[in-house]
């Protein structure tokens, strides 16, 4: 078995001054008069991070604070792609009937058709940075809730991870990477939770390795590929004939607008992933932009400070094998067809709502697909939930996997309590 090495993030003094000298050598290009968001993230704001990156953030502040998390690398085998070296945070409760949670974070749409309605839908720039805000409420050791112990990887290619550089990689490749890894940290029973790429790769993993090793699995992005007849009669004509609510008629007016007008970086990333590469590796103002304008388009209003933008962006700048190797992702899952697939499993499945959260496909499809035994519809929130409304994605696992909760108890020995 792998050990596991503790991780401390260590960027050299050399990578900060070579970013320092590519900021202040940027060319920035003009802008039409009263642009506001409607040809992409504005020059003004651009110029502002970029100043405030170049000046007054203190990347060594944000690296001191990342490194109080508990973090860890390990190598894990991975059948055909053979031994990658694995990034994960591991935060355990002090309550020792914990419920192991493996929590997996984005990345950036997943490309479908929803009944007659043709989508791209958004997976967004995340990290394992996703999770800080998580970790108290989840770890914490309450009498009234559920306490776990999370697991947060890092995808290949993202943050501190070792990239894949093999062809073909797929879901499955996903799933059995992260169901070994926790394996290797002693859960052979656990839960997952995942929005994005995270809810397709979580989703994968309870497939395949449910409900020997995953027991339940909760999704924010609650998205499903559309229902065929011939999969299930009743109920393909009970989707047909059900009105859509409210919010799913909202939610299909906000996914038919992104593939107008949000959905062309997919499309770039989808498909010729290394043109794109060159400029995100290079350019720091202008891996800035592309994922600064996902950051404000895709939360519902969320106060972002200029140094959670930076330090979200600096994650990527200085990742281990550059912003580039996070894009092969949308390549590979979309040509192996897995997207948007909501891959079949009997282990129970819980969903959460937010309303700015443009991954989300009718109730009638989605209980259709999939055992679902807890929903839950909030008021605020957006693609980023885990970051925007973690009180809410918190208080929704504890309900679900609460004494009370329809996944009560779904880990032998492990309560939560």
């Amino acid at each position: 078995m792998s050990i596991e090495e503790p991780f401390q993030i260590s960027v050299s003094d050399d990578a900060i001054a070579l970013l320092r000298r590519k900021l202040e050598d940027t060319r920035f290009p003009d802008e039409v008069e009263d642009a506001g968001w409607a040809y992409g993230a504005p020059l003004a704001d651009v110029k502002r991070l970029t100043e405030r990156w170049k000046n007054g953030f203190d990347w060594r502040a944000q690296e001191r604070e990342l490194n109080t998390l508990p973090m860890f690398t390990r190598d894990i085998e991975v059948e055909g792609f053979g031994t990658l070296n694995v990034h994960y945070v591991h935060k355990r409760s002090s309550v020792e009937g914990a419920i192991p949670l493996l929590f997996v974070h984005g990345c950036t749409p997943l490309l479908s058709v929803w009944f007659l309605v043709p989508l791209i839908l958004p997976t967004g720039p995340g990290s394992f940075v996703e999770v800080t805000k998580l970790l108290p409420l989840l770890t914490a050791a309450l009498p009234d809730h559920p306490s776990f112990h999370v697991v947060a990887p890092s995808l290949p290619g993202y943050a501190w991870s070792e990239a894949i550089l093999k062809k073909g990689v797929q879901g499955k490749n996903y799933a059995e990477l992260f169901n070994n890894l926790m394996l290797s940290l002693g859960y052979t029973e656990y839960v997952t939770q995942g929005g994005d790429w995270g809810r397709l790769i979580t989703l994968t993993t309870a497939s395949i390795y449910g409900p020997k090793h995953v027991k339940a699995s909760h999704t924010n992005a609650p998205a499903a590929e559309p229902l065929t007849f011939g999969q299930n009669p009743f109920r393909y004509i009970k989707h047909l004939i059900t009105p859509y609510s409210a919010q799913e008629a909202q939610a299909v007016a906000n996914s038919a607008r992104f593939r107008q007008v949000g959905a062309g970086y997919f499309l770039e990333h989808s498909t010729k992933p290394q043109t794109i590469g060159y400029s995100l590796a290079d350019s720091p103002v202008g891996l800035l932009a592309w994922i600064y304008e996902k950051l404000v388009s895709w939360t519902d209003g969320y106060p972002w400070t200029d140094d959670e933008v930076l330090t979200w962006i600096s994650i990527y700048w200085f990742s281990r094998s550059g912003p580039a190797a996070s894009i092969r992702i949308y390549y590979e899952l979309i040509r192996s067809n897995e997207s948007l697939r909501f891959p079949k499993t009997s282990v129970p499945i819980g969903i959460s709502f937010f309303p700015k959260e443009i991954l989300r496909s009718p109730r009638a499809l989605l209980y259709a697909k999939a055992n679902i035994v807890f929903e839950s519809e909030h008021e605020v929130g957006g693609h980023f939930a885990a970051w925007e409304q973690p009180e809410a994605l918190a208080g929704d696992l504890r309900r679900m996997f609460g004494k009370s909760g329809p996944a009560a108890n779904v880990v032998s020995g492990r309560s939560g309590y």
